[in-house]
């Protein structure tokens, strides 16, 4: 029989929510502010809605501990590099704004308030293993740390504590309020600095957190969530010492901290993290393969006077929970933390409930900005109900996991994942090695030197949005549709060819995202509505859900690109989204063997789809992989069975091509250093990655000393990359326009590492979300820089 201690109430809480709301209405605000329709007071009361919202969820679903200081406008960590006073030297003047404008113009690298000129953005890279990305500070090496501003931070305190008294007023239980930060370790790793070290920056980063947190403790706060996710990695003796430095230097503090881990286990790191002088630590068992070996290892390790929170609802996943598999993991967790001899006397923490005995706390695996906001608005086919929950359904089953700790319920033995049975097999491979394949392209597609081109997707006009909105809503017919839609492709077609590119796309206004137009043509995919999820700033994505084994039924885009084709002499490229991509950027099983079938089922579909293209006429074929690393396992024991299948599953959907036929494909924000190998093993003719963002960084990763193919027709890559690349020469997510010279800068320096003959000039990525205003100057600058760098170059 259960001891009293532990029947009493398990404190539950989120990590995070999103911030988008349930129907984009902060993108809509925002967008709205920086295009001078909607003045900042009523953008920030249009934000204020968003939150309450939040918050209000919260206590509606009956969690003990509310969670805010998450709602970023833009990005949490870009908030926080702003608050803590980062600014890099090219934003001269740019302390005057306000830090609600300030990180806009850091992360557009467009003032809206147009006091400032226009500025490179901050590098936008992806946030661990998730389509998320986030803005990358950049510290200079004497970083000071000094012009701080915790206005945001303070406000959003604020405004959740008024939303907690409002309903303690109405009779609802009082709730503890719970801040999250970026923990300051991880703060260091995830920045760029020119310190030769980044941790020197430390000791100077401290001092910063210790005011914040010691003016949080003055406005009562209860607790903060300091999120530490690089314990996901495999850190070195250097970053693990940091941890155990920082959290001595703010143990001080008076709110309790928590560190919160997730996206993986502790591995390696697991000591370091128990031991930490903090109050307690967070763990996310949601993607082990051994949840309660997991728990059991980290409550050996934990002191006995510290708490122990279990993320057991998955944040990143959009089934409901596991209910019975959970009771067995927190029932043994509870009666473990919380038997009487545990306790060290006089050093407990306190308990949500006000109880000095509880040690166990409950929640989500990491935030819940990963998934759509609320499921209730749709239309679910039978076979998924009662298997699916969105962010809003997930507060409500963190409550449950909460009770089932204790046996106060019991376990839904109905809810569980989806149950797959897909067959594997075989990946296949192209004929052909690369240098006998450019040949025989460069002969058939006669290009001049550096051919000029796009990533693929043109302006989502207004006109597209309303048309699409119309079809889908009835009021248009199929074939009015496809007119419309075309004519939008003619348009394009049109305007490439007055600009002068080289090589043109159709501009892909028939398609809402690059995963979910490929996914309603293929079956085992289920769309939601309106499951919109944030990717970064404005931009939402809609993943679609595997519900089943993935096929092609019918061909997916042959009508569209040969439509385009028609309209034009030059070479039109047929646009597709990679199995990786595809597979990353929807919500799947998460378990790496059921996730390796599905990639390749994935892959024979896109195969099929590039045998249609071909034989259709279609010359050039881009595979778009941009998730090609960001679904890089976080442990490096993992990472071998990843690589390899996923240069598989990229190598078979290509396989059908023939050697006259170009295959590309496209990669952005990424480090490519650790990876060169296996991005040399996909063998497409030729990639564009991003490079203008990043500062060039990304070009060292490719650099070529020789120009020999193995026998065995992989590419010497101890020479460097040995295939085509367009380099990224501007950024498409700024409004910006560089001029033709600035341009040439990324030319300049790509031809130091790779042949002239092999480099294509393009853009970072698509253009689906700037205007064509913006577009035709941006490709205007582009194509005149790329006539004087031909004539510089030409031999």
């Amino acid at each position: 029989m259960a001891t009293a201690n532990t029947q009493s109430k398990v404190p539950s809480h989120i990590l995070g929510y999103p911030r988008i709301g349930d129907k984009r209405q902060t993108k809509f605000a925002l967008e709205h502010y920086w295009k001078g329709k909607k003045d900042k007071a009523a953008t920030q009361a249009a934000l204020l809605e968003v939150f309450t919202t939040n918050i209000q969820d919260q206590i509606d679903a009956g969690l003990d501990i509310i969670t805010t200081g998450d709602f970023a406008h833009y990005d949490l960590v870009l908030s926080q590099a702003v608050a803590f006073g980062v600014q890099p030297p090219r934003f001269a003047g740019a302390a005057t704004l306000d830090t609600f404008d300030r990180q806009f113009y850091f992360a557009r690298g467009c003032d809206h308030t147009g006091q400032y000129e226009d500025n490179a953005a901050w590098q936008m890279t992806k946030w661990f293993d998730t389509n998320y990305h986030y803005l990358v500070p950049e510290l200079e090496a004497d970083e000071d740390f000094s012009n701080t501003d915790f206005t945001q931070i303070f406000k959003q305190v604020s405004d959740a504590k008024a939303i907690i008294e409002k309903n303690a007023q109405e009779g609802k239980i009082d709730k503890k309020l719970k801040v999250v930060l970026v923990g300051p370790v991880s703060f260091l790793y995830l920045a760029t600095s020119k310190a030769e070290d980044k941790l020197d920056h430390l000791d100077k980063l401290l001092p910063v957190y210790a005011d914040l947190l010691n003016q949080l403790g003055e406005q009562g706060v209860d607790w903060v969530q300091m999120d530490e996710p690089i314990l996901s990695l495999d850190l070195d003796g250097r970053w693990q010492q940091a941890f155990e430095r920082a959290y001595n230097g703010l143990q001080q503090t008076p709110p309790q901290l928590i560190v919160a881990n997730y996206f993986d286990t502790l591995g390696n790191n697991c000591h370091v993290a128990c031991n930490l002088p903090v109050s307690g630590i967070h763990i996310d068992i949601t993607r082990s393969s051994q949840p309660k070996q997991y728990v059991t290892q980290v409550i050996d390790h934990l002191p006995s006077h510290k708490l122990l929170s279990i993320g057991v609802v998955d944040g990143r996943s959009v089934w409901t929970t596991d209910q019975a598999r959970v009771q067995d993991i927190l029932t043994e967790a509870n009666e473990r933390l919380n038997t009487p001899h545990s306790y060290n006397n006089g050093n407990q923490p306190k308990a949500a409930d006000g109880k000095d005995n509880q040690r166990l706390w409950v929640g989500t695996g990491s935030s819940l900005l990963h998934l759509p906001v609320d499921l209730t608005s749709e239309e679910v086919p039978k076979n998924l109900k009662g298997k699916l929950a969105f962010a809003k359904q997930k507060l409500s089953e963190v409550v449950i996991c909460a009770k089932l700790a204790t046996g106060e319920l019991q376990p839904d033995v109905t809810a569980t994942d989806i149950s797959l049975s897909p067959t594997q097999s075989d990946a296949q491979v192209r004929d052909g090695v690369f240098s006998d394949r450019y040949a025989k392209q460069e002969a058939k597609l006669n290009l001049p030197l550096l051919p000029t081109t796009t990533i693929g997707s043109f302006p989502q006009t207004a006109e597209i949005r309303k048309a699409r909105r119309q079809w889908n809503n009835g009021e248009l017919s199929d074939s009015d549709y496809q007119d419309a839609m075309k004519a939008e492709i003619r348009q394009c077609v049109t305007d490439q060819e007055a600009l002068g590119l080289d090589v043109l796309v159709h501009g892909e206004a028939e398609r809402t995202d690059m995963v979910e137009y490929f996914a309603q043509y293929l079956d085992g995919f289920w769309l939601a509505k309106n499951g919109w999820v944030q990717s970064y700033g404005t931009r939402c994505v809609r993943p679609p859900i595997v519900v089943g084994d993935i096929s092609r039924p019918k061909a997916m885009t042959v009508d569209w690109i040969s439509y385009a084709q028609s309209l034009t002499n030059k070479p039109m490229k047929g646009m597709l989204t990679g199995p990786v991509t595809i597979l990353n950027w929807s919500f799947a099983p998460s378990d790496a063997a059921t996730r390796d079938i599905l990639r390749l089922q994935i892959a024979e579909a896109i195969n099929q789809e590039v045998s249609d293209l071909q034989d259709a006429g279609i010359s050039i074929i881009q595979i778009d992989e941009p998730a090609f690393r960001e679904g890089l396992p976080l442990k490096q024991a993992e990472h071998a069975s990843y690589w390899k299948q996923a240069v598989d599953s990229f190598k078979h959907s290509a396989s059908s091509a023939k050697p006259e036929t170009q295959i590309h494909t496209h990669m952005c924000y990424s480090s490519f250093h650790d990876c060169l190998h296996h991005i040399s093993a996909m063998d497409a003719d030729v990639i564009t990655i991003e490079t203008a963002r990043s500062g060039l960084q990304l070009l060292d990763a490719f650099k070529v000393d020789g120009n020999i193919d193995r026998a065995d027709g992989s590419a010497n890559i101890e020479g460097g990359y040995q295939n085509a690349i367009g380099p990224g020469v501007y950024d498409i997510h700024s409004p910006r326009a560089p001029d033709s010279d600035t341009m040439q800068i990324v030319i300049d320096e790509a031809q130091k590492y790779i042949p002239i003959e092999r480099l294509w000039i393009n853009p970072d990525c698509g253009l689906k979300t700037r205007n064509w205003e913006e577009v035709r100057q941006q490709l205007r600058n582009m194509v005149e820089m790329t006539h004087i760098v031909r004539k510089k170059y030409a031999a």
